[in-house]
């Protein structure tokens, strides 16, 4: 007897679903080479304003947070421009290269060009501002491709793992690049020379992204792939985004969700406290970045896990069980570091076998929450379009960028402001500055605490929150069924 073939989720579902090729797919993941490089180069700014341009400490933490909200500001502002860009040569690629172009001239301006030249704060501030317009113009035009070239509620977090697996992978293998091959090459002190030679590699693994996505993109950067379920087109009013942020339910709750993640994601990460984590109080910064590192790789099978779950479950719901997890583990691990003297995990023994393991564990269930956070953007995106009868990718992703960076716009000033309290009003923390415990302190807290923090105020955003695995099936029906209609509709016209 022949052997039953396996339904389609089309078949299933009863929709007929847009699939991408796996290599397409791979391609647009290649963004991380865009997005991470970028944002391990930035993540360095203060120490660039510090050292090339002579601002304060604490001032270096205002500049980058108001810089932040202007980036926030230019998200949903970058909407009125994606709606009416629509050349020959497509409206993704073109808006892709612009800004790559226009950032990367502004980070060899702030990171090569300009330091040791007296620019001051004026300076440094005027190369962020247009950074910051360029960074807006690639990374919000980037995040409209997901939704874009698929609808498959499986294929969706499949397309998620491979962007969430390089976007952990990326700043991970630049970290080793940067602290343990380059840094000892400048003296293993952060300095102007280090600083040029980063900017300079990341920019040349941004420019090859950049490259590999407008190749992945091509098929489906045609006008006819941005229409909505109208049957007249009408340009874009600001009016209309008032409305989407006022009636999008699933909108509002992820956005609380996401940037309250954010804040804590971005605090985390800035070089002040890694150096303070790593350099101060485990005690060796090429090591502990190497052991992060180790207990990060395994974790990417976690992706592939939470995009199962997600492909069966709903991305909602994937979210808050693993938000769970998350706050369980992190809270396991804060108790360890501070149960242990944390320099016994430089020394080979089960200190640093337990920092692995409580490493991967953390690392693994965040990014279950973060590939299904990036489908269930998608799913809000076709929400809207049911909802409304629009199709704005930019327009919805641009109002959760624009609050999300508002907010997380304080976690420059939070980390400086956090090392000033400290003591480091003058200076930046150091790698071969003595462990206390204020500074032990100070960096858990922002480690552990804030992250904890986050999650809690995710798991309160999507008990309010109604966009399960069913509704979404509902929703591509509903959209399917008036797409068929638009044609009819203008034939008659």
């Amino acid at each position: 007897m022949a052997k039953k073939q396996k339904l389609s989720q089309s078949e299933i579902d009863g929709v007929q679903y847009r699939r991408a090729k796996l290599w397409q797919i791979i391609l647009f993941a290649c963004n991380a080479f865009v997005g991470m490089s970028v944002y391990s180069l930035i993540g360095l700014a203060s120490y660039t304003a510090s050292l090339g341009f002579g601002i304060a400490t604490a001032v270096v933490g205002v500049i980058l947070t108001w810089t932040r909200i202007l980036d926030g500001i230019t998200d949903p502002i970058l909407a009125f421009v994606y709606d009416r860009v629509n050349t020959r040569f497509g409206k993704i690629r073109i808006l892709l290269i612009t800004g790559y172009i226009i950032e990367a001239l502004a980070l060899m301006a702030m990171f090569v060009w300009g330091p040791g030249k007296g620019l001051g704060i004026i300076g440094f501030t005027l190369f962020y501002i247009i950074y910051v317009i360029g960074y807006t113009i690639a990374n919000m035009t980037a995040l409209t491709i997901n939704p874009l070239i698929s609808n498959d509620p499986k294929q969706r977090p499949t397309i998620s793992v491979w962007s969430t697996a390089l976007n952990y992978v990326i700043p991970m293998a630049l970290s080793i690049v940067l602290n343990t091959v380059l840094l000892p090459k400048f003296g293993g002190d952060y300095n102007l020379e280090f600083l040029g030679a980063a900017c300079k590699i990341c920019l040349g693994l941004a420019a090859m992204g950049t490259l590999l996505v407008c190749i992945g993109v091509s098929e489906y950067d045609r006008p006819e792939n941005f229409r909505g379920l109208a049957v007249k087109k009408e340009h874009l009013k600001l009016k209309d985004m008032t409305e989407i942020l006022k009636h999008n339910r699933p909108l509002q709750c992820y956005i609380i969700s996401s940037a309250s993640d954010k804040i804590a994601q971005q605090t985390t990460s800035q070089a002040v406290i890694v150096t303070m984590m790593n350099g101060i109080l485990i005690g060796n910064m090429g090591l502990a970045t190497i052991l992060t590192v180790i207990g990060m790789l395994p974790s990417i099978l976690f992706a592939v896990a939470g995009a199962k779950y997600a492909g069966k479950f709903g991305s909602q719901k994937t979210i808050v069980n693993w938000t769970r997890i998350c706050i369980v583990i992190s809270v396991v691990m804060w108790g360890f570091l501070f149960a242990i003297d944390p320099r016994k995990i430089a020394s080979a023994g089960i200190c640093m076998i337990l920092y692995v393991v409580l490493t991967l564990m953390k690392n693994g269930a965040n990014m279950c929450v973060t590939t299904a956070g990036t489908a269930f953007m998608s799913d809000i995106i076709d929400y809207e379009q049911d909802r409304s009868g629009r199709y704005v990718p930019a327009v919805v992703t641009g109002i959760y960028s624009f609050i999300d960076k508002i907010v997380s716009s304080f976690s420059a000033l939070i980390a400086t402001g956090a090392v000033a309290m400290i003591g480091y009003t003058s200076t930046m923390p150091q790698p071969t500055d003595a462990a206390t415990p204020a500074i032990f302190w100070t960096t858990t807290i922002i480690m552990f605490g804030l992250p904890i923090l986050g999650w809690i105020c995710t798991l309160a955003a999507m008990h309010f929150c109604h966009l399960s695995k069913e509704d979404m099936v509902e929703v591509q029906k509903r959209i399917e069924k008036k797409k068929n209609a638009v044609p009819a509709e203008s034939e008659e016209k």
